[in-house]
This record gives C-alpha cells, sequence and structure tokens, in this order.
C-alpha cells in the first residue's frame, strides 16, 4: 500500500526556486518562479514511477497555506497544478484577477 503522508515539512528553498518535501519515495518538488506578488507553479517533480496523487495534492495543499499566509497570489501553469486548482475550488481565491480555470 502506498503511503499518503508527506515525511518532511515542505520547505520553501528559495536559491532553487522550488518547494521541497520528502516522502517514502524520495524528494517531491514544485518549482516557481516569482514576479510582482505573484508566484508562479512551473513544474511538479517527482521520484522515477511515483504517482501517488494524494501525496501531491496534500503538498499543493500545504503550498496554497503558506501563499495564503504571505499574501501572494498563485498562477498554476503545470496541468497537474490546473486541475488541482479544478479539484479544490476553495483555492481560487488565490489566482490573480483575470485568470479562471
Amino acid at each position: 500500500m502506498e503511503s499518503t503522508e508527506i515525511t518532511a515539512p515542505i520547505k520553501d528553498n528559495t536559491f532553487a526556486r522550488q518547494f521541497e518535501t520528502i516522502a517514502p519515495e524520495g524528494m517531491l518538488t514544485v518549482e516557481y518562479s516569482f514576479q510582482e506578488k505573484k508566484i508562479f507553479l512551473t513544474k511538479i517533480n517527482t521520484p522515477e514511477g511515483f504517482d501517488n496523487q494524494i501525496v501531491i495534492d496534500n503538498m499543493l495543499k500545504s503550498i496554497m497555506e503558506l501563499n495564503t499566509e504571505k499574501k501572494f497570489r498563485v498562477v498554476p501553469i503545470h496541468p497537474k497544478i490546473v486541475t488541482f486548482f479544478k479539484k479544490n475550488p476553495k483555492y481560487k481565491e488565490l489566482l490573480p484577477p483575470g485568470i479562471r480555470i
């Protein structure tokens, strides 16, 4: 059975411009770029063969909470992150004005 837990807190590695965490299978990262109080989520990196969407969704929820605290707008670029916004409409308030998903 696959684990649905993230085993480490999510770290904002500003030098590498990515959020990082550790799952039992290895490191997961979400790459971003930052511009004018907007964070563009550009890529999800997972260990080879990793497809546990629950863990990815939990990581994205934590990232949304971090951005809510910082009052940043979130621009999803990666298709899985767009899908996450569609499945979790409560985070649509983080989208910049004019962006619809």
